[in-house]
């Protein structure tokens, strides 16, 4: 019997994504992005300057930083005022590799781009969302250093996007909300970039093994989920004037 979804989606179905771009006045990029409950505030910050390890080398960085804001989830989730804790350090460094894949370095400059990911909602999926909305906010950036003359347009490489997919009741699901992913027997996240090119794929058995069949599944369900969610990003830069 196939497994029916609590919000009555198909299992090959997105949730509701919008991506509102320009909330935060003084960020050089800012996205919202909303994928059914989850919601994450996207900001970047450009700085004129890189790590230590890269000054003199004439190549930029992006990197990432990533926060549950206290009331995000069911109970509330303290700040980490004492620094990071593991799980959000590994979900900051994949949101940078993820963004680094979509920017040449080297046309960049030495400077660095700091994406803040901020969840307000969490329903599921927040780390596939900060790479989608991320992604966002970082073009708009970029845009306007291209915009300014500062950065040639070769800086941008090919979009990024990311999505979850995993097996519930042996149904092979896009788009896990958490009451879905507590309940997987498969977990994955998924990031691809416009060509149809893995950057890169986390997936764990939960409960059971898994076939290469399955796995071929669950990634032609993440290829398809990539596509929607590149589209509705490029129709969120496109809507975003100049500057903006």
């Amino acid at each position: 019997m196939t497994y029916r979804r609590p919000d009555g989606r198909r299992p090959d179905e997105l949730r509701p994504v919008t991506i509102e771009t320009g909330v935060v006045m003084h960020a050089e990029g800012s996205a919202l992005i909303r994928m059914g409950n989850t919601v994450v505030l996207c900001n970047a910050t450009v700085q004129e300057d890189v790590p230590h390890w890269l000054r003199g080398q004439g190549r930029g960085w992006v990197t990432a930083e990533y926060a549950l804001l206290p009331r995000s989830t069911q109970t509330r989730t303290p700040r980490e005022r004492s620094g990071a804790r593991g799980r959000t350090q590994e979900i900051q460094r994949l949101i940078g590799r993820a963004l680094r894949a979509s920017v040449d370095l080297e046309a960049l400059g030495e400077r660095q781009i700091i994406i803040d990911a901020d969840v307000i909602q969490a329903d599921g999926g927040t780390r596939t969302a900060a790479i989608t909305g991320g992604y966002v906010a970082l073009v708009l950036a970029l845009r306007k250093l291209v915009e300014a003359g500062e950065v040639s347009a070769r800086v941008f490489r090919p979009a990024v996007a990311a999505v979850s997919v995993g097996v519930v009741e042996g149904t092979p699901l896009l788009d896990l909300s958490y009451e879905e992913d507590v309940r997987a027997d498969v977990d994955m996240n998924v990031v691809m970039n416009a060509v149809g090119e893995f950057v890169e794929i986390q997936g764990t058995a939960e409960g059971m093994t898994f076939s290469r069949a399955t796995l071929d599944t669950l990634l032609d369900l993440a290829w398809k989920g990539i596509q929607e969610l590149l589209r509705i990003q490029q129709e969120a830069i496109r809507r975003t004037q100049p500057g903006g």
